[in-house]
């Protein structure tokens, strides 16, 4: 009777250890692997670290129109090396050419205009220049009573007259040529205007990015989204957010090298180019779970130094710069003392 009661407790016992087993040997064997990368990690024995956006080293130039209308044409595609001066895109200018063309006419007969005016400037100097002669005639003729008091009146009268019809005249040519430079202006405003449709490189850079095509509208000044962007790629540089906790830490004169982001094996080495000395709200995020956006960082400059492994701008990578002790520790005297 003992033995039948314990029968069934062991015999659930060995169904469980039997499922258990079979749980166990169903599961696929997953070999433990290495990562095929090795995570970033410094060099150096204290070290800063920050995340670092490759970017030109002349910074992004966002390139907009100078006038409103429709792009005629684009010169350029992006990875184009520009000089200054180069044309990017062009608008449509026949509605300006009309404007031109209208003004241009409208300053010839403007000058035709001021010529006669100065036409009649002379030919009313030389009636008074004429009249002054018939008045000092006249004066000498009194003496010897061949000529009346009357008529000496009369050659005055023309004489003022004569002043009166040259300093009109000379009025006169004084507005058409007023008129004449008012035309001219206008002229010439159309023609900057046309030089002005279309746009050029102001530096000598790299085009990273066209957004504009031939057909589209364009709006004068800054748009929601850039219509070209242009950099200067020769040298790169990395700007490299460092947490406001850590900014006494770092050092102009540290070594510093930034780490491809998915390959710590793919590295260069930076040069220190500049502070910029205000702490700003943290903009470059890295997607990482842990990661604070609530914080301030202070942005260092580096230059890349030549490397076998390509950088692009706008690209994210890891920034190792090595910590010196206080004592050797060179921060601008602005960061340093805050004066």
């Amino acid at each position: 009777m003992k033995t039948k009661g314990l029968l069934l407790p062991i015999l659930s016992v060995g169904l469980l250890a039997y499922a258990t087993l079979s749980v166990v040997r169903s599961q696929p064997h997953t070999p433990r692997v290495d990562p095929p990368m090795p995570p970033p990690r410094s060099t150096f024995e204290r070290t800063v670290a920050g995340i670092g956006l490759v970017e030109p080293s002349s910074e992004i130039i966002s390139v907009s129109s100078h006038l409103p209308g429709v792009v005629e044409k684009v010169y350029v595609k992006a990875g184009d090396r520009v000089k200054v001066g180069a044309p990017l895109f062009k608008l449509d200018t026949r509605a300006l050419e009309a404007q031109l063309a209208e003004k241009e006419a409208s300053v010839t007969a403007l000058r035709a205009s001021a010529s006669s005016a100065d036409a009649r400037v002379k030919t009313a100097a030389a009636a008074l220049k004429e009249a002054k002669l018939l008045l000092v005639t006249a004066e000498k003729l009194t003496t010897s009573r061949t000529i009346s008091a009357d008529e000496v009146t009369q050659k005055r009268a023309a004489v003022e007259t004569g002043e009166a019809a040259l300093e009109s005249s000379r009025s006169e040519a004084e507005a058409a040529q007023s008129q004449v430079k008012a035309a001219e202006a206008a002229s010439n405003m159309v023609r900057v205007d046309l030089e002005r449709s279309t746009v050029t490189a102001l530096i000598d850079g790299e085009v990273l990015q066209v957004r504009i095509r031939p057909g589209e509208h364009a709006t004068a000044g800054a748009a929601a989204q850039p219509y070209l962007i242009l950099g200067q790629t020769l040298p790169l540089h990395v700007r490299v957010d460092v947490d406001e906790q850590d900014a006494w830490r770092v050092s102009s004169e540290a070594r510093a090298i930034a780490q491809m982001r998915g390959d710590s094996t793919r590295s260069a080495p930076l040069k220190f180019v500049r502070i910029e000395p205000l702490v700003v709200p943290k903009q470059s995020l890295t997607g990482a779970a842990a990661e604070r956006v609530d914080t301030r960082v202070l942005q260092l400059i580096y230059r890349l130094e030549p490397s076998v492994h390509r950088f692009l701008p706008g690209q994210q990578v890891d920034v190792f710069m090595e910590e010196l002790p206080t004592a050797k520790t060179s921060m601008p005297q602005t960061l340093a003392t805050g004066m």
